[in-house]
């Protein structure tokens, strides 16, 4: 596992599209391993996909960063075991989300984050979908990452 130490300027321009603020005081971290792992006081906040910092679930829990999808109870037990988000399990769709952004899965009675994925269509089109997959599922509740110690 290969550790470098970052600056937090250069993480900011890697996380300029979150909104989202590094301080000079933040440890930050590149931690290299089977994933590539930004670490922010210790604690994985993002990790690379397609080349893009995506933030990890745990950060999530902190951090609101990410338009949502919401979905019904009974599509929880499908996303925590990495399925993709069918339209039918959709219960609300935030505003603004374009295509292949990504968005956050949270679940309608806790309001928890339950999975990253990357939206398929944009939030107007999700609208009008009465049925297939919407939401590509890449990173969930129980997966390596959210498992992984660092």
């Amino acid at each position: 596992m290969k550790r470098t130490q970052l600056r937090s300027k250069d993480v900011s321009k890697e996380v300029e599209s979150y909104d989202l603020e590094i301080y000079k005081k933040d440890q930050v971290e590149l931690v290299e391993d089977k994933y590539k792992i930004i670490l922010i006081n210790k604690k994985p906040a993002f990790f690379y996909y397609d080349g893009k910092a995506v933030p990890t679930l745990k950060f999530l829990q902190e951090n609101n960063i990410l338009k949502k999808i919401t979905v019904d109870m009974g599509a929880v037990k499908f996303v925590v075991n990495g399925a993709d988000v069918m339209r039918p399990g959709i219960i609300e769709i935030e505003e603004g989300i374009v295509k292949d952004q990504f968005v956050c899965v949270i679940d309608k009675n806790n309001k928890k984050p339950l999975s990253v994925g990357i939206a398929l269509f944009s939030s107007e089109e999700m609208k009008y979908m009465t049925s297939g997959k919407v939401i590509k599922n890449i990173h969930y509740v129980g997966d390596e990452l959210w498992r992984m110690e660092v």
